[in-house]
């Protein structure tokens, strides 16, 4: 019924979609109107749209008349007109919603419209995309419709100053990778000025590949690092308490198989003993296990697994004076790696070498909680239905799929099983051998760079062997039948080799830029291209070749050669690429289109879809078949012993494959647990950091209000009164006798704190005197003291202290509670043993540090500012900043690299190519290399502007 019913109303998803294509048609209606209009009346129609906003019209009024004059500027400039159904994905965008369009429907063309639409407002849109190459091509390829249209563009790359960030935040358009936004936002929180800031408020965003961005770079957080202060006095302290304890074997559990090492009861409290008579608990505590006390349990526990766990010349050598790591796998010195969180620092006490600082953090966020940030949030990618669930509940976004502009002709085969990874790998370099010589372009998909290199390593060696005859052996002659159950054995069988080693291209997603060259001709008849799964994303591979990346590498090769290029010449060029790719093109098609091969399934269905959505663009034929193995992980962990039995019973030969739609089926099941419980672990650590992300949100508000304030000196006199509240009220409990009053520790207090000598004991001896009466006489006596410090400081002065103090108190005492949450967020899991709910621990726990926070700025702020003696001199340098945001599938910092967010400079080996060429007044790019520049210096133009652009 439910099926009869979709098929004669549409799913909600059709008709969704209709109605944005029914608005499309509106849009179409106004294309005469904008197509009579000159490039001058075009460009005023912007000041136009602008207008209508500040007298109150809605962008959702203005929307049909703006779409349609972007699709005439993408006319005019680019030569390409956007679709009904590039319309109707513009539309989902600027509702908030993910726009789920196939490789080859023009997504980046897609995004103009709600970009320009949005823009229009004055308050900024982002575009992030998956790396620095694609932000940089696509800020110059789709600018030029925003500059036609009076509109500023700016790009976020890796290696920018302070002031071009700002001014790339200041364009209308800023384009830029979701790490370099990050960090951006991170860093805004650790200046002191609020003119050193370079973002402005999140107001509209379109991630590009949303999926990869919003959910597989998700699952590691942003983090911007320094070095701790110097704290070897506790690693040793606590290296010697537990090299005493655990003499005793009763005093921990031992797990070597897990490699996790506890305390056990009895070890615990004489643990907490040794520290407690050592005075090493924080002030007001009385045990071990209190919230404030958390770093101590985290750092005993540190060096409780490095006696323990580490063994010295197994898991590490000590090399010139330093623990050296050692690889299990290979048995490798792993030079310059550090195990974190304080274990390396264990280590180095246990084994009495210097002790280095471990780096602190000092800012971090995660990449669901950045992105929420923005009042909208939108997204377009070729795969995000299957994570519909995800999408929605953390980000709120529908995921709506655009049909595509011309019926899809792809074929997708049935998986192919073998047993084994050689039956498997024979069988893949088989087909891509039959392709290659029948002029089939190939598209080999791996799921990690190694196997990448393994099959690359099987092609240059692999021969491709043809049977020419075969003919019955004697001892079969007249015997056909017994023969053919015999097989092959029963013939003397010629074979022709008619290929040794197969050509071919490796990408692994390393070097964005060049790579985007290769995937560019991976359509090209023949072609061999074996690349990971995330290798040269945001490229079409079109059959027979890209015209634009073609001419693109003709126009830098012309460049590098000194050779100045006539518009004449451009021209010829590309009518003799155009007919080389026609010709290229018919052959592709002859053979059947590209040929989409994947050699492992992947957990993901998304990551499968996006490399089968390589293939069958524009309507263009295709064919995508996965080869599959039992020792591949998928099968090997679900079904691989059963599958591998069952092949045997029912005597599959070597070599010989199962293909079956019942195993598609089944193997999607398994990857649909995977995913289901992906996602779980996901949903789970964010609600741990969404416990963090509102007190981030609170101390980031708090901090840029104090930067924004010109005079804080109400806020400090709060905070002086409730210092002196809190210090009566402890000393001096309000219902307490006065002979249980703790004068002497009072006085010590004020003294320390308010820098005050009082006779607080004659106060205190005072007949019928109250706590309350004494709270006033202090606090009289401390706005005395702080009018004469304003006196003897100056007006002026103070209030820049004052300001100073508050931010740099804020920022120390937020270091140090990320810290406590760290180590917190690393033992609460236990609190699950005594049926408590970890989560529920964690969030009471981290707000009772939260409030701990609060009472120490409070204090801080208010001693350093009533006794700390006042020299001005220059500030100190700020130390070093490392950024840290780890790739899920391989580990590494992607932001250690600087050649990897910088590709160019790896092709090109030319640094000239920093700034678009729209950088320079009007005309001047025309300027030979060698011809004097127009500017009037005198000097060549290479030299002179041209060395800029």
């Amino acid at each position: 019924m439910l099926g009869f019913a979709k098929k004669f109303f549409g799913s909600s998803n059709d008709r969704k979609v209709k109605s944005f294509q029914d608005h499309a048609q509106r849009i179409n209606a106004l294309e005469p109107k904008f197509a009579a209009l000159s490039d001058d009346e075009l460009r005023m129609m912007t000041d136009a749209f602008k207008d209508r906003l500040a007298n109150g019209d809605t962008l959702e009024k203005i929307l049909p008349e703006a779409f349609a004059v972007v699709r005439e500027a993408s006319k005019r400039v680019l030569g390409q007109r956007q679709y009904d159904v590039q319309l109707a994905g513009g539309m989902i965008l600027n509702e908030g919603g993910i726009a789920e369009m196939r490789t080859g429907e023009g997504k980046t063309l897609v995004a103009v419209a709600p970009v320009y639409l949005n823009a229009l407002t004055g308050k900024g849109v982002h575009v992030i995309t998956v790396n620095d190459y694609l932000a940089r091509r696509d800020a110059e390829t789709m600018g030029k419709v925003y500059r036609f249209l009076g509109l500023e563009v700016g790009v976020i790359v890796n290696g920018l100053s302070q002031g071009q960030r700002q001014q790339a935040y200041n364009a209308d358009v800023t384009y830029g990778t979701n790490n370099e936004f990050g960090f951006d936002y991170l860093r805004d929180n650790l200046v002191y000025d609020r003119r050193e800031m370079v973002q402005r408020p999140h107001n509209f965003a379109i991630v590009d590949e949303v999926d990869s961005i919003l959910i597989d770079e998700a699952r590691t957080p942003l983090i911007i690092s320094g070095p701790t202060e110097d704290r070897s006095d506790l690693y040793k302290v606590l290296d010697a308490l537990i090299k005493d304890l655990i003499r005793d074997k009763d005093t921990y559990e031992l797990d070597e198989k897990q490699k996790q090492v506890l305390l056990t009861e009895l070890g615990s409290e004489r643990m907490e003993e040794a520290l407690e008579a050592g005075g090493h608990f924080a002030v007001d505590t009385t045990g071990l296990y209190d919230a404030a006390n958390i770093s101590l349990v985290h750092h005993a526990n540190q060096a409780l697994r490095a006696n323990t766990l580490y063994q010295r010349d197994k898991d590490y050598i000590i090399k010139g004076g330093e623990i050296v790591l050692i690889d299990e796998f290979t048995g490798r010195m792993m030079t310059g790696r550090r195990l974190s969180e304080g274990l390396h620092q264990a280590i180095e006490a246990k084994e009495d070498v210097k002790i280095q600082p471990e780096n602190q953090t000092l800012a971090s966020v995660t990449i669901q909680n950045y992105f929420r940030l923005y009042e909208k949030l939108s997204g377009m990618t070729g795969t995000a239905a299957t994570e519909a669930q995800e999408f929605g509940d953390i980000y709120k976004m529908d995921v709506l799929e655009v049909p595509t502009n011309r019926p899809i002709q792809r074929k997708d085969f049935d998986d192919e099983v073998y047993r084994t990874h050689d039956e498997k790998n024979q069988a893949i370099a088989r087909q891509i051998a039959e392709c290659h010589l029948a002029g089939q372009p190939i598209l080999v998909g791996t799921v990690s760079i190694e196997r990448s290199e393994q099959l690359s390593e099987l092609l240059n060696r692999y021969e491709h062997k043809v049977e020419v005859s075969r003919t019955l052996k004697r001892e079969y002659a007249g015997k056909t039948k017994e023969a053919e159950k015999i097989g092959d054995a029963a013939y003397d069988i010629t074979y022709e080799t008619r290929l040794r080693g197969i050509p071919h291209s490796v990408l692994n997603a390393r070097q964005h830029e060049q790579e985007a060259y290769i995937v560019a001709d991976a359509g090209l008849p023949g072609a061999v291209t074996i690349a990971t799964n995330m290798a040269g994303r945001g490229t079409d591979i079109q059959l027979g070749g890209n015209l634009e990346m073609k001419m693109q590498k003709w126009l830098l090769e012309q460049r590098n050669m000194a050779v100045e290029v006539s518009h004449e010449m451009e021209m010829a060029k590309e009518a003799e690429f155009k007919a080389e790719i026609a010709v290229q093109k018919k052959i592709a098609l002859e053979a059947g289109g590209l040929f989409v091969l994947g050699t492992e399934r992947h957990e993901s269905r998304r990551i499968d879809n996006q490399l089968r959505g390589r293939t069958g663009r524009q309507g263009d034929p295709g064919v995508s078949k996965f080869y599959l193995s039992c020792e591949d992980d998928l099968l090997r962990i679900f079904a691989g012993d059963r599958l591998d039995s069952i092949m045997k019973t029912f005597g599959v030969a070597e070599g010989e494959a199962i293909t079956h739609p019942w195993l598609n089926r089944a193997i999607e099941t398994a990857q649909k647990r995977v995913e289901t419980r992906n996602y779980d672990i996901r949903k789970n650590l964010l609600k741990y950091d969404d416990v963090v992300n509102d007190q981030r949100k609170a101390v980031f508000e708090q901090r840029q209000e104090f930067m924004d304030s010109e005079d804080l000196s109400e806020l400090v006199g709060d905070f002086r009164r409730d210092v002196v509240s809190d210090l009566v009220e402890r000393y001096m409990p309000p219902k307490a006798y006065a002979e249980q009053w703790d004068i002497d520790g009072l006085d010590e207090r004020v003294r320390s704190t308010l820098g005050l000598e009082l006779p607080l004991h004659d106060w205190a001896a005072e007949e019928g005197v109250s706590n309350e009466e004494i709270e006033e006489r202090l606090l009289e006596a401390a706005d005395a003291r702080a009018a004469e410090r304003l006196d003897m400081i100056g007006a002026e002065q103070t209030r820049g202290l004052e300001k100073q103090f508050m931010l740099q108190m804020i920022d120390m005492q937020w270091r140090e509670h990320l810290v406590h949450l760290d180590h917190l967020r690393g033992v609460i899991g236990l609190r699950g043993y005594g049926q408590r709910d970890p989560l529920q621990e964690y969030k009471t726990e981290a707000f009772s540090l939260f409030e701990s926070l609060l009472y120490d700025l409070r204090h801080n702020v208010t001693r350093w500012l009533m006794t700390v003696e006042f020299r001005f001199q220059a500030p100190p340098e700020l130390p070093e900043f490392q950024e840290i945001h780890l790739n899920p599938g391989t580990g590494e910092n992607e932001m250690a690299n600087p050649s990897a967010q910088n590709p160019e400079q790896t092709l090109i080996g030319d640094d000239r190519a920093r700034l678009p060429v729209e950088m320079l007044p009007p005309g001047w790019e025309m300027t030979g290399r060698n011809s004097p520049c127009p500017c009037g210096s005198g000097r060549k133009f290479k030299h002179c502007h041209g060395a800029l652009v």
